[in-house]
C-alpha cells in the first residue's frame, strides 16, 4: 500500500512560533489545515489537526480502526513536506485473535489525498511509497 507521499510546495510555511506547539525545526499545521479542508470536502468526517512532537495529525473518523495523517516538513528542505496515513500494514488487530483488513480503507484515503495534493498547483514531485519503501 502506497501510504507516504513526499513533495514540495512552497504554500505550507511554519506559522509564526508554531515549533512552540511542537518540537523545534517542525512544522506543518497549514498543511494539515489544507489536507483537513480537502478531505472534508471530498464527504469524509475528519476532526481538527492536532499538535504532535513530530508535526500535525488529521484523524479520520472510521468506525471499524482509527486512521490518521501525519502533516509535517522534511528536515533541511523550506518546500519539502511528507504526509502518512496511519495504518500504513494491510492489517490491523482489533482485541487478541481478530484480524481487520486495513486496505479499502486506506486506498480510499490515499486516493482522495492524492486528489488533494494534485488539483493543488503550488505542488510538485509528488512522490508516493510503501511504508517499506520509506524506510519505516
Amino acid at each position: 500500500m502506497k501510504t507516504h507521499v513526499e513533495f514540495r510546495s512552497d504554500s505550507f510555511p511554519p506559522y509564526p512560533d508554531e515549533e512552540n506547539e511542537i518540537n523545534p525545526g517542525r512544522w506543518g499545521k497549514r498543511l494539515a489545515e489544507f489536507i483537513h479542508d480537502g478531505l472534508k470536502a471530498l464527504g469524509f468526517e475528519v476532526i481538527e489537526p492536532g499538535a504532535e512532537d513530530w508535526g500535525w495529525m488529521v484523524e479520520i473518523r472510521n468506525e471499524a480502526f482509527p486512521i490518521w495523517i501525519g502533516c509535517g516538513n522534511i528536515d533541511d528542505e523550506d518546500d519539502g513536506h511528507l504526509c502518512f496515513i496511519e495504518p500504513s500494514t494491510p492489517f490491523v488487530r482489533k482485541f487478541l485473535f481478530k484480524k481487520i483488513s486495513t486496505e479499502a480503507d486506506i486506498n480510499k484515503i490515499q486516493a482522495a489525498l492524492d486528489s488533494i495534493l494534485s488539483s493543488e498547483p503550488s505542488i510538485s514531485e509528488i512522490r508516493w511509497s510503501s511504508r517499506e519503501e520509506f524506510g519505516v
